[in-house]
């Protein structure tokens, strides 16, 4: 049979079967969506505001109270409680109730005056990495800002000026800049990968199911034979719908992250498309290899749903992927989701050159051969009536 003739035959059957199949809805369309505008809505602040921290002021003192409210004014504090001793800010926190307490000692005002070291102790709860670094850093600008003033003031009132009494204080100016997220904005660090991760979740597994159902149904023979029993264009065939469903997806995606979000994009639009198509490609290929492997669509389910979380884990993004073990990093190569991820920061985020950013776009081409491999076995499971009707 010609092999155009034999595609067209398997599209339009794939077609035809797709409104057979409530799954086929749910993976390929609902469900995406659905955890697009999850994340989407989950991440809409994007920076952590107001987490409630308690005051312990031991010295009441107008100075004390001034940098009560200065602690207040900060983006990620707020000041929720004032307590009346330690015992009971341990208590709050155990509960959960604040992220932090600020202790303020007693006679305070009166060892700042006579030029005595005071002593604010603060204290965090460091479970939570995100909520630990944004408070540690408030807090501490916060009682340095406060420090700074009091000792400006002092030298001022030795007959510097304003300008003298600034340079004396801090006579090396340490000038920061951060890159690429000045904001720390939370939806620009964590959408970039939680919505490709549910993009490849979908891909893999609506891949693993359009192709199980066909071993599961007992209609494998059906199929093959409608592609003139060239297991390539029978597969070609069977996921070019869903190639389009799911790179009109990614374009979705692309499009809410850069233009409704406003994840900055500084680098090759044509390339970051060409990265996405290939995203879906590599993961498409990968369900193609579970089902083949295994044979069995509720195993080859299970394993690629596996697969897909653990992608996120090896990507490097939240854990640095140069910091982790040499093993770890050879098992971090095994998933296109790590070069996807390089490719988006380097070219949303970095606006890196192209030639720094396509060898990641290369790596994940090659996943995309997988199902090569096993197409002998995929043709042998497709014939063979042992491998169906299981689940």
């Amino acid at each position: 049979m010609n092999p155009i003739r034999a595609f067209r035959n398997v599209l339009i059957r794939e077609i035809e079967s797709f409104g057979t199949h409530k799954v086929f809805y749910r993976l390929s369309l609902g469900l995406p969506v659905l955890a697009f505008v999850f994340f989407i809505l989950l991440f809409e602040t994007g920076v952590p505001r107001d987490m409630p921290v308690a005051v312990l002021d031991e010295d009441h003192s107008p100075l004390s109270r001034r940098l009560t409210r200065m602690i207040d004014a900060t983006p990620s504090a707020r000041v929720a409680y004032h307590i009346a001793d330690m015992a009971e800010g341990e208590r709050m926190m155990k509960q959960g109730k604040i992220d932090a307490v600020v202790s303020l000692p007693r006679d305070m005002e009166k060892d700042i005056y006579s030029n005595t070291q005071a002593h604010a102790v603060i204290y965090i709860n460091g479970l939570n990495l995100t909520k630990n670094g944004l408070l540690n850093k408030d807090l501490q600008t916060v009682v340095k800002t406060f420090s700074s003033g009091i000792q400006v003031q002092t030298l001022m009132k030795k007959g510097l000026s304003e300008a003298e009494a600034y340079n004396q204080m801090m006579p090396i100016y340490f000038e920061k800049h951060i890159l690429f997220n000045p904001y720390i904005n939370y939806g620009y660090y964590l959408l970039p990968s939680f919505l490709p991760l549910m993009l490849m979740l979908f891909t893999i597994l609506a891949t693993v199911f359009t192709i199980g159902v066909e071993l599961k149904n007992g209609t494998a023979r059906q199929w093959l034979t409608a592609a003139g029993d060239n297991t390539l264009v029978a597969l070609a065939g069977k996921l070019t719908p869903y190639t389009i469903i799911f790179f009109a997806l990614c374009m979705l995606m692309n499009t809410l992250l850069y233009k409704f979000i406003g994840v900055p994009l500084r680098g090759n639009v044509p390339l970051l498309f060409i990265s996405g198509l290939v995203f879906v490609l590599a993961h498409q290929a990968l369900g193609v290899f579970f089902v083949a492997l295994l044979s069995n669509l509720r195993l080859a389910l299970s394993i690629a749903g596996g697969y897909s979380v653990l992608s996120f884990t090896y990507s490097g993004l939240t854990f640095p992927f140069m910091a982790m073990d040499l093993p770890v990093r050879i098992a971090g190569h095994i998933f296109p989701m790590t070069f996807y991820i390089d490719t988006f920061i380097d070219q949303a985020m970095r606006g890196a050159p192209v030639r720094e950013t396509i060898g990641y776009v290369g790596y994940m081409s090659i996943f995309i051969l997988l199902p090569v491999l096993l197409l002998p076995r995929l043709k042998r499971i497709c014939t063979c009536e042992k491998y169906w009707g299981r689940l």
